[in-house]
């Protein structure tokens, strides 16, 4: 069994404001902490992996698919996203919204990080 604390992991900062760092991870899954800031946003992308996670704290708006649905997520909703379906985030609030993504297959970086 592999223990990793969020304490002792490393955030990126995938984009102004977005803040990414690689937990838990195994051969079909794996977790990653998310923090962004008041402002920060993920842009618009999709990828091969299913996305699940929870929202800790703040809110979090979600622009979903080729007609850009918003939908807000807060502390204590979880979320899905389906392979391939686009989406991007935007925190539009004044709090910081912390959560966690899980991916299957597992991801490393997105590629919007390089």
């Amino acid at each position: 069994m592999d223990r990793i604390a969020t304490d002792d992991v490393e955030s990126t900062e995938a984009v102004e404001d977005v803040y990414l760092g690689l937990l838990a991870g195994g051969e079909k899954m794996n977790i990653q902490h998310v923090r962004i800031e008041p402002g920060g946003s993920v842009p618009v992308h999709h990828h091969p992996h299913e996305q699940v996670g929870y929202i800790f704290a703040g809110e979090l708006t979600f622009i979903v698919g080729d007609e850009g649905e918003e939908i807000v997520v807060g502390p204590g909703d979880s979320y899905s996203l389906a392979s391939e379906e686009p989406h991007g985030a935007e925190n539009r609030g004044d709090e910081t919204v912390i959560g966690i993504d899980v991916f299957s297959p597992p991801r490393d970086n997105p590629p919007w990080l390089d």
